[in-house]
C-alpha cells in the first residue's frame, strides 16, 4: 500500500486470495519497503506453517525474509511493543482471537499489514479473514492463474491430502482455479480426481 496513509493513529492492510496468487510476495514487497524507510519491523508466521523455513516468510516464488514464528497470535502482541510496522503472513491460521490482537496493535499506533487465504478448500469464508476485512482500512485482492483455463483465478482447489479443513501444503495438494473451474469436493467424488491433477500425471 504506497498511496496516501494516515498521519496519525495506527491502521490495518489486508493482502487476501487463493493460494498462489502472491500474497505473501506482496506482504514481503511491503515490509521491505518500510524497512528501506528505516522503521521498525517486527514479522510473524504461525508456527503450523513450516512448509519452506522455520525463520523466514517465503512466497512460491522463493521471495524471502526474515520473520519470527508463533504458537498464538498473543505472542504477536508481547513481541511488537517496539515495532512501528507489523507483518503476520498466513494469518488464517492464528485462529478468532487475532482479530483482536490486530485491532489493538492499530490502537497503538502501528501499521498492521496481513495477508490470507479468504476462502478455504470448500469456498467458504476462511475465519478469521472476513472480520479483518471488515475492520481494515486497506484491501488489496490477489488473483491467481487457473490451471484450467488460464484466467484469473481466486478459488483454492485441494486436489489431495483428505478433508480436514487445514491442510498446509503446496503444489501437488493444491491449485488454483477459477469460479467456473473450480470443483467442490462432494462425499460422492474423492480429491485427487480433478482436472488438473489428471493432467500433470498425464
Amino acid at each position: 500500500m504506497d498511496g496516501w496513509t494516515p498521519k496519525k493513529g495506527g491502521w490495518i492492510e489486508m493482502i487476501c486470495g487463493s493460494m498462489f496468487s502472491g500474497k505473501t510476495e506482496e506482504l514481503i514487497r511491503r515490509l521491505r519497503r518500510a524497512q528501506i524507510a528505516r522503521q521498525s519491523v517486527e514479522i510473524f508466521k504461525p508456527m503450523l506453517d513450516d512448509r519452506y523455513s522455520n525463520d523466514h516468510l517465503v512466497s512460491h516464488s522463493e521471495v524471502r525474509i526474515p520473520s519470527r514464528t508463533v504458537k498464538n497470535a498473543a505472542e504477536i502482541l508481547e513481541n511488537s511493543s517496539e515495532a512501528q510496522v507489523i507483518g503476520i503472513d498466513e494469518v488464517q491460521f492464528l485462529g478468532p482471537e487475532v482479530f483482536e490482537v490486530v485491532q489493538e496493535l492499530a490502537r497503538r499506533g502501528k501499521r498492521v499489514i496481513c495477508a490470507g487465504l479468504d476462502q478455504d478448500y470448500l469456498g467458504n469464508p476462511f475465519e478469521p479473514v472476513p472480520q479483518l476485512l471488515a475492520v481494515a482500512e486497506y484491501i488489496t485482492k490477489t488473483l491467481a492463474i487457473c490451471v484450467v483455463c488460464g484466467g484469473p483465478a481466486n478459488r483454492t482447489q485441494r486436489v489431495s491430502g483428505g478433508r480436514e479443513r487445514i491442510v498446509v501444503g503446496a503444489k501437488g495438494l493444491y491449485e488454483a482455479r477459477c469460479r467456473n473451474c473450480y470443483e467442490p469436493p462432494t462425499e460422492e467424488e474423492p480429491l485427487g480426481t480433478a482436472p488438473g491433477l489428471a493432467r500433470e500425471k498425464a
